[in-house]
């Protein structure tokens, strides 16, 4: 077993309550997170308030699919389009 297979089975049984907690507590990680970001951009005197937008959006972004993995409701990984399908046969 390599180093990153243990990595995954150490980790595998935390999947589901991190998940959980997500759920339950998505909103009020999200305030924090734009708390957190206004008190640095106030301190940064707004010269990186794209840059930290930005991070908090990806911060939340993050939040949002651990909280809806379970769901089946999870936005595809892929953003890509679906290959197209295959024309029917021709009838005979």
């Amino acid at each position: 077993m390599g180093l990153l297979d243990n990595v995954r089975a150490r980790l595998g049984p935390a999947k589901g309550r991190i998940s959980d907690l997500a759920k339950e507590h998505g909103d009020k990680v999200g305030r924090g997170l734009d708390k957190a970001a206004q008190m640095v951009d106030e301190r940064t005197k707004g010269k990186y308030s794209d840059r930290i937008h930005t991070g908090t959006d990806k911060a939340k972004g993050a939040v949002d699919r651990l909280a809806h993995k379970d769901d089946g409701n999870a936005p595809p990984s892929d953003t890509s389009p679906p290959p197209p399908s295959a024309p029917p046969p021709p009838a005979s």
